[in-house]
């Protein structure tokens, strides 16, 4: 399994040889541009949470280069085939078998509309399981009692992806409590630091996990990051 960071809420996981990645947002981004190579990534399937231009603003190029296969909402999958992309559209609390392993898309308390202005259906997250790994991605959800049900459907999660930038979404110190919901002890952080109002006493966030006997994995933009699985 390899995880690398693209900046912001994007990531780049391989697993099972299948590469994956989630809510690219380089162009744009200015702690990514300059980093990432967005004509470089490989994609066989790109995932999205919502429909946010700081969540998709290198689809169209990624998917283009790669031939890859978008997975989000009904609504975003919708949007992206109108223009001649392939997808598989999904709703909440629904699962589906794919080469990489089980997606869920479950449950995020926030916003979601395409860069056009277009409707963006349900924000979500993706709960993803294979013999190799599970693993969250919770995008930009506020703290909701809805995480407590990720362990209830009977995952364990090796790792969680939440934000800890606040403004927009979850601050550090509601992360720590999503991160108790969702009983998963190793969080890498995202959605924070790249523009002003999400800007956060990184040292201060970390400091808090620890206290609560939790790892927080700040990962920096192009480096591959490195957890322990189960």
């Amino acid at each position: 399994m390899k995880i690398i960071f693209l900046g912001h809420s994007g990531f780049y996981i391989e697993t099972k040889g299948i590469h994956l990645i989630f809510d690219p947002f380089i162009t744009g981004n200015s702690l990514a541009e300059g980093v990432i190579n967005v004509e470089k990534l490989r994609a066989d399937h790109i995932l999205l949470t919502h429909g946010h231009g700081d969540h998709v603003s290198d689809v169209e190029t990624i998917a283009k280069k790669n031939n890859a296969h978008i997975i989000s909402n009904y609504e975003i999958v919708t949007w992206y085939a109108n223009k001649g992309f392939r997808g598989h559209g999904m709703n909440l609390g629904g699962k589906y078998s794919f080469d990489f392993g089980m997606a869920k898309y479950v449950q995020a308390t926030h916003s979601s509309m395409l860069p056009d202005g277009s409707y963006g259906g349900n924000p979500g997250g993706f709960v993803i399981s294979n013999d190799e790994v599970t693993f969250y991605h919770a995008g930009d959800t506020a703290l909701t009692l809805d995480l407590q049900l990720i362990p209830r459907y009977g995952y364990t999660l090796d790792f969680a992806i939440l934000p800890i930038g606040d403004n927009f979404t979850m601050g550090y110190e509601d992360a720590i409590i999503a991160a108790e919901f969702i009983e998963c002890n190793t969080i890498i952080g995202c959605h924070y630091n790249t523009f002003p109002p999400i800007t956060i006493d990184t040292e201060k966030a970390v400091n808090a996990f620890k206290k609560a006997g939790k790892k927080l994995i700040l990962p920096e933009v192009g480096k591959e990051v490195h957890v322990s699985l189960q």
